[in-house]
């Protein structure tokens, strides 16, 4: 039988608790009683509705024990605070396994599915540990430590923001041994008044739990790129860069992308490399070169690192492709739904325009959120990179996507409404055989319900590609 995750015992020694019920044993833990599974351990965490309020539903699904601040009945750790009992279970966890390589994920783009890409090749090289979703707050961090084995080898973590002051306590607790920044752009301005620097500057915060002689991994095309190399350097990291210019570590060459997959050309450490991903937005480029500077920065070789990236799959709603039958053919869907900034947006469509699809190229657009004051002419200023990726038709959902429509020539129109449910439809009836049909917009303006529509007009051949 496997080493249990914890015990009641360490548990409480490791958050000052005590222990009601007995001594138990755990196999995982969990925040949400809806997916407790047997032998778990359930955090019963005060948010919208107190967690106390669902202990004993867990234990009926099989939760060893509970994690609470007042006892519920049956077998629990209690403690006085239970966000601050995950906290302190997590730097536990941190630091019983001394052998573990840790890595810190940020940025503005790109973050969740680069730390994922650099969890299959951390699992290629031995036993790895990640953040799961997009488990990258001041509640994800803590859990996603705290599940980390005892004999974790490797182990990487997604941290994200949007306000200043959020990443330094969750980068502290991690004390990644390499931290990377993907990029900083407009993201999440509405929360700083210095707009884009101040986004730089939190994003920066990755680096103060740096662990010593650790690796910063940063982005030579950014243009904050001096300014976080500065920072890094503050913090005593090495530093190490990815991008397109002569003098990076990981020098993209080229990105030559197709139906279903692309090929990567590039430059590591003065080594020519030649690779095929399964994606084919031109951000993977850039987002191929800095999983390979973090692999590396966590020991893991070069040909595991190039296995990895060639087996991992496009995440759904960033980029996962299918084919959709309709009648006549068949048509491409470019899920791009679970977010979108004025970065990945201008990155996703001038990947739509490399492709030549038998039909036309189309894209769905939902409102970019959190943008400030400059919103409107963030969503306008799309028209350009729509122009250059020559898209035949554009449908624009939500009131802040009426500004790129207006902008639009009438022959580029292919309609507009005020909310995602209703553009669906629209789009829906516009496809034709041999299209290929881009979904993107924030996860909070529905675009996924567009690329669900289309979904459901036909059935799906095949599978993500």
């Amino acid at each position: 039988m496997s080493e249990p995750l914890w015990t009641a015992q360490e548990i409480a020694q490791a958050v000052g608790g005590e222990i009601i019920g007995g001594d138990f044993a755990l196999t995982g833990l969990s925040i949400d009683s809806r997916s407790v599974e047997p032998g778990d351990l359930f955090i019963a965490l005060a948010g919208a509705r107190d967690g106390h309020s669902f202990v004993a539903k867990a234990l009926a699904q099989g939760a060893a024990g509970a994690l609470v601040s007042t006892p519920q009945g049956g077998p629990a750790v209690v403690v006085g605070d239970v966000f601050q009992a995950l906290e302190a279970l997590g730097v536990a966890a941190r630091d019983r396994a001394t052998q573990a390589r840790r890595g810190a994920i940020t940025g503005s783009v790109g973050k969740t599915s680069v730390t994922q890409a650099v969890r299959v090749g951390l699992a290629m090289a031995g036993k790895a540990h990640s953040s799961v979703k997009s488990y990258n707050n001041h509640i994800g961090v803590p859990l996603t430590l705290a599940r980390m084995p005892r004999d974790t080898e490797r182990a990487v973590f997604e941290i994200g923001m949007n306000h200043a002051d959020e990443i330094t306590p969750l980068s502290q607790m991690v004390r990644p041994h390499a931290a990377l920044i993907t990029t900083v752009g407009p993201v999440h301005v509405e929360n700083f008044p210095d707009g884009e620097a101040g986004v730089a500057h939190a994003k920066a915060e990755i680096f103060d739990g740096i662990a010593p002689g650790g690796v910063a991994i940063l982005n030579a095309d950014n243009v904050w790129f001096d300014q976080l190399r500065s920072a890094a350097l503050a913090a005593g990291a090495q530093v190490r860069t990815f991008g397109t210019s002569e003098g990076c570590d990981a020098r993209l060459m080229a990105f030559n992308p197709g139906p279903g997959e692309a090929v990567v050309r590039a430059v590591l450490n003065g080594q020519a490399l030649d690779f095929p991903i399964l994606q084919t937005g031109f951000h993977w480029g850039l987002n191929s070169m800095a999983v390979l500077l973090m692999l590396e920065a966590l020991d893991v070789t070069l040909e595991d690192a190039v296995t990895a990236l060639g087996a991992f799959e496009p995440l759904a709603g960033r980029g996962a492709e299918r084919q959709v039958a309709i009648p006549g053919g068949a048509f491409t869907l470019i899920d791009e739904s679970y977010n979108a900034n004025p970065i990945s947006m201008a990155a996703a469509i001038s990947s739509l325009g490399a492709r030549k699809p038998e039909g036309r190229r189309i894209v769905a657009l939902t409102d970019m959120l959190e943008l400030g004051a400059e919103a409107e002419a963030f969503h306008r200023a799309l028209a350009a990179p729509l122009e250059a990726a020559d898209v035949d038709l554009v449908f624009c959902a939500g009131p802040l996507m009426k500004s790129l429509w207006d902008a639009l020539p009438s022959t580029r129109r292919g309609g507009y409404a005020e909310s995602a449910a209703q553009i669906g439809p629209q789009v829906v009836q516009a496809v034709e055989p041999g299209d290929i049909v881009m979904v993107k917009g924030s996860n909070g303006s529905k675009a996924g319900a567009v690329a669900a529509a289309l979904v459901e007009a036909g059935r799906e051949l095949g599978g993500q590609g």
